[in-house]
């Protein structure tokens, strides 16, 4: 076995406390605990489901991160959206939720039905129009999100249909 590369305590920041650096507000100076009782339904809705805030720029002063969960209620489907400029990563908590989306890759669009369990992963480009569904019609499907945005950007849509992709400048 090789010798480690670093002493413990050093390696991973060892320039946190030798450099002084710009004032930090408080609430990026510190970790932060977001209770399973503390998250915040004051966020973006989409129809058929409730969004639940933990991790947001206005909660705990993050940047690039926004991250929470989604409850679909039973014989239940979402509206059609999409989350902008958002990667949204989903991990499938409880119940078997359906993520739909439209494939245009091939001759004529063709609707994709993902059926999931816990501890799925799905991965949502940005601007893919999706809904989510529930079709157990006794349980609650329950997922965690995080999205690439610090808050949750959902444009709801009137169908599920391709969109083109924005050019970048």
């Amino acid at each position: 076995m090789s010798e480690p590369l670093t002493a413990p305590g050093e390696g991973f920041h060892p320039h946190l406390h030798d450099t002084p650096g710009p004032s930090v507000t408080p609430l990026r100076s510190r970790l932060h605990h977001i209770r399973a009782d503390a998250l915040d339904g004051d966020t973006a809705q989409t129809g058929g489901m409730r969004r639940f805030a933990a991790v947001s720029g206005r909660a705990v002063g993050s940047e690039k991160l926004w991250m929470g969960q989604t409850h679909v209620a039973p014989s239940t489907s979402s509206s059609d959206h999409h989350h902008g400029e958002s990667e949204t990563a989903i991990y499938v908590v409880s119940g078997h939720p359906e993520f739909v989306f439209l494939d245009d890759s091939g001759e004529s669009p063709e609707e994709v039905r993902l059926r999931t369990s816990p501890g799925d992963y799905v991965f949502v480009p940005p601007y893919v129009p999706h809904r989510e569904e529930n079709p157990d019609p006794a349980d609650e499907a329950v997922v965690v999100i995080a999205r690439s945005t610090q808050e949750a950007i959902v444009v709801n849509l009137p169908g599920l249909y391709a969109l083109p992709v924005p050019e970048e400048d």
